[in-house]
């Protein structure tokens, strides 16, 4: 649990293989990709993800 950035309450909160499962069923990525401030956008999309990466 220490080591989860996600800010959406959630019952996945801490339980990384079911939060990386639930994700990529949705073409997205956990909070745990993302830096802080991009995390509580809640946008969990690839293409937002590679937008801030500059990709």
């Amino acid at each position: 649990m220490k080591d989860c950035n996600c800010s959406y309450p959630c019952d996945k909160k801490g339980i990384c293989c079911m939060c990386i499962k639930y994700h990529r069923e949705r073409d997205e990525l956990p909070a745990c990709y993302f830096p802080e401030d991009a995390e509580k956008t809640y946008d969990r999309s690839i293409r937002y993800f590679l937008k801030i990466r500059g990709l």
